[in-house]
C-alpha cells in the first residue's frame, strides 16, 4: 500500500493538470499559428507561468486498489501484482494464469 501523502499529492496534481489544461492547450495551438520567433518567445512564457505540477507529464499513473507507482496495466488500472492475485482467484474472465 502506497503512503497516503503520495495519493493526496497525486490526486492535487491531477486537479491542478484539469484547472490548467485548456490554457495549455490554447497556448500551444497559438504557436504553431505563429510565425515571428518573438512572440513565439513571449508565448514559451506563458506556458512556463502555470504551477511545475500542472504539467501532464507529471502524472503519475497507480494502481487502483494498493496505489502502487510501478508495473500497472492500462486496460485494468492495477498493477501487475494484484492483476495476477485477481486472475488466479479467477476474478477477471478470459485472463489465462501463468506462474512467476
Amino acid at each position: 500500500m502506497a503512503k497516503k501523502s503520495l495519493i493526496q499529492r497525486e490526486k492535487k496534481r491531477q486537479k491542478l493538470e484539469q484547472k490548467y489544461h485548456l490554457i495549455r492547450r490554447s497556448s500551444k495551438k497559438e504557436i504553431s499559428k505563429v510565425r515571428s520567433l518573438n512572440d513565439k518567445w513571449e508565448i514559451y512564457g506563458k506556458l512556463q507561468s502555470p504551477p511545475r505540477n500542472s504539467a501532464p507529464t507529471r502524472l503519475h499513473r497507480r494502481c487502483f486498489s494498493t496505489g502502487r507507482p510501478r508495473a500497472n496495466y492500462r486496460d485494468f488500472g492495477l498493477s501487475g501484482q494484484i492483476l495476477r492475485e485477481m486472475v488466479h482467484a479467477c476474478l477477471l474472465p478470459g485472463a489465462t494464469r501463468s506462474s512467476w
